[in-house]
């Protein structure tokens, strides 16, 4: 399996794809990417040369920030936030939904009050010998 930014990409899948299973890399970088490398899209990840994968490698390493570095800036964002205590932190500390959502009626399970469907509300009855 060839090994880019730290992750196994799967070798039976084109390129494009394949180089989405990176933290940080979508379809559009993904193409993007590729286009600067001079590697076909459609080109499945085992088919790549050396060079190709080099070239990709180099172009992820220097131009795009992805997984550790990323989820790292990410967690120190969301920190920052709860430090100043602003409305989004304040959110974040209490586990709440972030970003306007309502919670009156949705967001049970964020709210820490998930419902249990029950059955039809009529016990079976118990069965007589005869």
């Amino acid at each position: 399996m060839p090994r880019v930014a730290g992750v196994n990409i799967p070798e039976d899948k084109q390129i494009r794809i394949a180089l989405t299973y990176i933290y940080g890399i979508g379809p559009s970088s993904g193409e993007q990417i590729l286009e600067r490398a001079g590697v076909d899209p459609q080109t499945e990840a085992s088919e790549l040369s050396n060079e190709d994968l080099n070239e990709i490698k180099k172009i992820i390493e220097d131009d795009y920030k992805v997984e550790g570095e990323l989820k790292r800036e990410k967690k120190m964002n969301v920190k920052r936030l709860k430090e100043i205590e602003c409305w989004r932190g304040i959110r974040h500390k209490r586990g709440l939904p972030v970003r306007g959502q309502t919670t009156q009626t949705n967001s049970r399970t964020v709210r820490g009050n998930e419902r249990k469907t029950v059955g039809s509300g009529s016990k079976a009855t118990p069965r007589t010998k005869k």
